[in-house]
């Protein structure tokens, strides 16, 4: 693990995370969070749960701006997007059944046309209030439901609070991946930044292009305390902090 920022993220190459989730779905109920820049802003301001965040049994970097600050720290992260991870597992050689939440029967139906040799659960993902008798229900549901992998794909940090009231419910075995808009990528419903924006870790600049009126105080407006954060936890925090 390489602790930055205060998170304790997982380190490895792409093959070796991606054995790593595989084998948890065989093993103890546990999800995996992906942070990135607007994850770790809302969880050091307090808009996350603390312990709804680092109940996560791994997390994987999701950031290639985060990686670059660990740099400056003489630290290294493992960045794999959760969609990478998400469309590598898919097509990986491991026997698993999918359940997916947050999609809509349309793109479900359009993810099992995609992988006709997977086997899918769809578990309906209406809209919901965390900790609502809706959201209850349809965490017991989910608790219930056959799968070894569950691709939570919500926005963020419902995804979160759902994969954490999931292990709270007693789910026996499985991970739950937080992975927000993965599916829509697999589907076509969204588009990844072109791979030079990637490469020149700009995925952000593509989406504020793409999206500037959802994007625009995500990226704009919030993003920059980043900077401020990093200060804090890595550049004036205690040695024993």
């Amino acid at each position: 693990m390489t602790r930055f920022m205060t998170l304790d993220f997982a380190e490895g190459d792409r093959a070796t995370l991606l054995d790593q989730v595989a084998a948890m779905a065989r093993q103890p109920y546990g999800y995996v969070v992906t942070p990135n820049v607007d994850h770790v802003i809302k969880l050091m301001d307090g808009r996350v749960a603390e312990d709804v965040y680092r109940g996560a049994a791994l997390m994987i970097c999701d950031s290639r701006i985060l990686a670059h600050l660990a740099r400056l720290r003489g630290k290294r992260l493992s960045v794999y997007p959760g969609s990478d991870m998400t469309a590598d597992l898919l097509a990986s050689g491991h026997d698993l059944t999918f359940g997916v939440f947050g999609p809509d029967r349309a793109a479900f139906d359009d993810l099992v046309a995609r992988y006709p040799a997977r086997r899918f659960t769809y578990i309906e993902a209406p809209m919901l209030t965390p900790g609502s008798p809706e959201w209850d229900a349809t965490v017991k549901t989910a608790c219930k439901a056959d799968w070894d992998v569950l691709l939570t794909c919500v926005s963020f940090p419902k995804q979160e609070r759902f994969a954490h009231a999931l292990r709270v419910s007693g789910r026996p075995f499985g991970v739950a991946l937080c992975v927000g808009a993965s599916i829509d990528f697999l589907t076509g419903r969204q588009h990844r930044a072109p791979k030079v924006f990637q490469q020149l870790s700009l995925e952000w600049l593509h989406r504020l292009l793409s999206q500037p009126k959802r994007m625009f105080r995500r990226y704009v407006i919030e993003g920059p305390a980043i900077f401020g954060w990093f200060l804090k936890t890595e550049v004036f925090a205690s040695p024993g902090g």
